[in-house]
Parts: structure tokens; C-alpha cells; sequence
């Protein structure tokens, strides 16, 4: 069993908490006049899901929220990342709002605090309005204003409250996963489409940074991009490039234009013929000062060069005698400590959370009412101790969120994949605590001492 790290190694004021999504946990998605998604329309479609599963009950959440937050306040957890549900707000993605949705959320903010919880709130987490999406989606720049009209909105409603925004979640994966390896909602395999997308996520991100300092100059805003380290799994030069490909597409495309006002040189080479239209003025409003980055950290990918591979032309290799959970990623936690100092190093983020880190393992309640993942616990530690490494080096690192509070919809897998640190019986809507969540809210209040 690997040994959690001393609480002595994390400063005062730090918080441990966890994270979930709206429409991985919520469900009641056509309750109190919630409007479809692009993920409602992309789950119905045949062959989509895993398990041909929707979000339409999930966690039931929305039902049972104040069990869940609960939950949290037992488990000690000290801050709570949620995302709010842009269907539910404004239904037709713009212009006519939704009370009953800023409702939820306001009750939900309320809660949390209630119970000493520090809410974070993630503006999108995927589920663009499904009216959106027939109007063009992130294919067009009309997207990236409603966008920013909704970010207004929730700050507005919330801002007094809600210490910490975040505009997007993983750009990298909901464009690329999303329009180039068909896997997410909208689906396709346009590399053109996706890198237009993900230019026009970008704006959207820094429109509704400006559309929010202008309710709120004091709030403290950011995103949160998934990030992975590259290492060569042989030695050779060609291996090298795929590596520096691999990282350009997966971590540089976004971290440069966020923190550097620019898309990487190389890329941008390899993307000439499919590069979108930058018009003047759009790398400014993307890269305007956020005051913390939120980064998703899971495993890292070992790759090879693969010639005859889509773009950036790399193939996974497992890592021999490394475990893997049952999505099939590494247990790696020097990565997180890779990204976290490199991340601090070449960008200089006013500040850093863990927006998630999490891993999925095939998890049962035992007869004696108890789960036994043995293996989250490691991960857990494993990765706790990797911030406490980046934290000696002086990486300014506040905060760590377990991705997931509960097992939930994990999108184009379904139900098949359980990343909760709370059991959830899907049949019952039962919550069983994991022995990771305890070790969890052991290892919180001795920090807390």
C-alpha cells in the first residue's frame, strides 16, 4: 500500500476536495425546463455509448443534492468543483433564461457553504445547448459570444458567492475527442473543424473572461485544461519528434495561446493546410491575464512513432509491469509532478489547482456493505505525494480535487468505467463511501490539525 504524504508537506489555507460534472451526475434532464444538449441528441445515437446509457438520470443529483453535499461535509472535503449545466440556464443557448435553473445552482452554491464547503465553478463542461449546436456549434464565432452572454449571467447570480471560475474543461479533449476521433458529441473526423473549434472554444474563453470581469472585477477566473507528459517508449530520433508532436497538439496548442498569445511554431506548421481563420485581435482576447489554471492530470502517453497513424502520428505503448486501471491508462504519478513544475516554469500561472486526478477501477460493494479499491487508494497517494514534491520546488499549487466525488456518466463509456471515491448502485441510487474516500477523509483531517 503506498503511504499518503505528510499533511505537514501542504501549506496553510490549501484545500482537498473533488469534482464532478452536470450532465455526468445531475440527470432530470428535461425537468424544470432544461433544453436538450448536443450530448443528449449524441447519446440516443446508436453505438455511440458503450453501453447504449444517456445522462438522462445519471446520479439522479439534481433530486438529490443535499444528500450528496452531505456526503461531502462527511468526508470532510473542503472545496467542491462543479460544473453548471448551460441547457439548463438558457435553454436555446441564448437570450430567454431559464429561472429554475439558476435556481438549482443557486441552492447547490448555498449548500455548499452551508456545510463550509468552497464551491468552484466550471461554466463548460461539454453539453453545449443543443440549439447551439444546430446553428453551427463550435464551428462558428457566434458560439463564443452567446457564451460569454451566459458567463454574465452566472456571474451575476453567483458571483458573490462562487470563489473560483473556471470558463472551459479540457478544450484539447471536448474539440479534438469531440470532431477528429469521433468519440464525443458533436462527432466526426475533421481536423479542420477541430482546430476551428478549438480556436473558437479559445475565444469563448476569453470573451466570457471579459464578460465576467465586467459584473465582477475582483473574481478570480481561469480554466482548466487536461495536460499529459510524453515520454518514448524506444530510443531514436523519430521517436523524439512523435513525443514533441504529441505534446505539441496535446499540451503547447493551448498553453501557448492561453499564456503566450500564440499557437507553437511547429504545429502550426504540421496544421498549415487546416489552420482556422485567426482574425486580429483573437490570440490578444485569448491570452488576457487569468488569475489560476486548473489542470486535469490522469497518466502520460508512451508512445512510438507511427507513420501510417492519424495526426500527430504516435502509437500508445504500455509500460511493462505498470498498473493500469480499467480504462486502460497508467498509474504515473511523476507525471503530474512533470507537469506541475514544467507548467510553473514556462508559464508562470499566477496559481494552480488539480482539477482533477482520478483513476477508474472495477469496483463492488462486498457483502459486509464495504468497496475495496485498494488500487485508488494508491493512485490517491501516489499523486498527493507528487504535489507535495511540486509544492517543495515552489510550484504554487492550492488546491487538489479527486475526479470523482461518485461514480457517474463517463460519456462515450458509459456507466462501464467507475472513477468515484462514493460507490453510486445505479438501480438504487444507493452512495457507498470507497475505502479511498476514508483514506481520503482521514488524511483531511489530520491536515486539518
Amino acid at each position: 500500500m503506498t503511504a499518503f504524504p505528510s499533511p505537514a508537506a501542504f501549506p496553510a489555507g490549501f484545500q482537498f476536495g473533488a469534482a464532478t460534472s452536470a450532465y455526468q451526475i445531475e440527470g432530470a434532464a428535461a425537468e424544470d425546463g432544461r433544453g436538450p444538449s448536443w450530448w443528449d441528441t449524441f447519446a440516443r445515437q446508436p453505438g455511440r455509448t458503450r453501453d447504449a446509457s444517456t445522462g438522462d438520470v445519471a446520479c439522479d443529483h439534481y433530486h438529490r443534492w443535499e444528500q450528496d453535499l452531505d456526503l461531502m461535509r462527511d468526508l470532510g472535503l473542503q472545496a467542491y468543483r462543479f460544473s453548471i449545466a448551460w441547457p439548463r440556464v438558457l435553454p436555446e443557448g441564448r437570450g430567454r433564461l431559464n429561472p429554475a435553473g439558476l435556481d438549482f445552482y443557486e441552492r447547490l452554491v448555498d449548500g455548499l457553504l452551508a456545510r463550509g464547503i468552497t464551491p468552484y465553478a466550471t461554466l463548460y463542461h461539454w453539453d453545449l445547448p443543443q440549439p447551439l449546436a444546430d446553428a453551427g456549434g463550435w464551428q462558428v464565432r457566434e458560439t463564443a459570444e452567446a457564451f460569454a452572454e451566459y458567463s454574465a449571467h452566472a456571474m451575476r447570480r453567483l458571483g458573490d458567492r462562487v470563489a473560483r471560475w473556471a470558463t472551459l474543461n479540457e478544450p484539447r479533449c471536448a474539440a479534438f475527442v469531440g470532431h477528429y476521433e469521433d468519440r464525443h458529441a458533436p462527432g466526426g473526423t475533421d481536423l479542420g473543424k477541430t482546430l476551428k473549434a478549438a480556436h473558437h472554444m479559445l475565444l469563448g474563453h476569453g470573451r466570457a473572461v471579459q464578460a465576467m470581469r465586467a459584473e465582477r472585477p475582483e473574481a478570480s477566473l481561469g480554466i482548466v485544461l487536461d495536460v499529459r507528459p510524453y515520454t518514448a517508449a524506444a530510443p531514436g530520433p523519430e521517436h523524439e519528434v512523435a513525443v514533441r508532436r504529441a505534446d505539441g497538439q496535446f499540451n503547447r496548442w493551448f498553453l501557448d495561446a492561453i499564456y503566450k498569445g500564440r499557437y507553437p511554431d511547429d504545429i502550426a506548421a504540421d496544421y498549415a493546410a487546416v489552420m482556422p481563420t485567426i482574425e486580429p485581435g483573437d490570440l490578444t482576447l485569448i491570452s488576457q491575464p487569468i488569475d489560476q489554471l486548473g489542470i486535469n492530470y490522469y497518466t502520460r502517453g508512451n508512445v512510438l512513432h507511427a507513420p501510417d497513424a492519424r495526426y500527430p502520428h504516435v502509437a500508445e505503448q504500455r509500460v511493462p509491469g505498470a498498473h493500469y486501471s480499467s480504462i486502460e491508462w497508467e498509474d504515473w504519478p511523476e507525471g503530474l509532478y512533470r507537469m506541475l513544475t514544467r507548467i510553473h516554469r514556462d508559464y508562470a500561472p499566477k496559481a494552480i489547482y488539480v482539477a482533477e486526478n482520478g483513476a477508474a477501477e472495477n469496483d463492488t460493494v462486498d457483502g459486509d456493505g464495504r468497496c475495496r479499491d485498494e488500487a485508488r487508494v494508491n493512485y490517491m497517494a501516489g499523486h498527493l505525494a507528487a504535489c507535495a514534491r511540486a509544492l517543495a520546488e515552489g510550484v504554487p499549487l492550492d488546491a487538489y480535487l479527486a475526479w470523482s466525488l461518485m461514480d457517474n456518466f463517463e460519456w462515450g463509456r458509459g456507466y462501464t468505467q467507475r472513477f468515484g471515491i462514493v460507490h453510486v448502485d445505479y438501480a438504487t441510487q444507493r452512495r457507498t463511501p470507497k475505502d479511498s474516500s476514508l483514506a481520503y477523509r482521514d488524511f483531511i483531517s489530520a491536515f486539518r490539525k
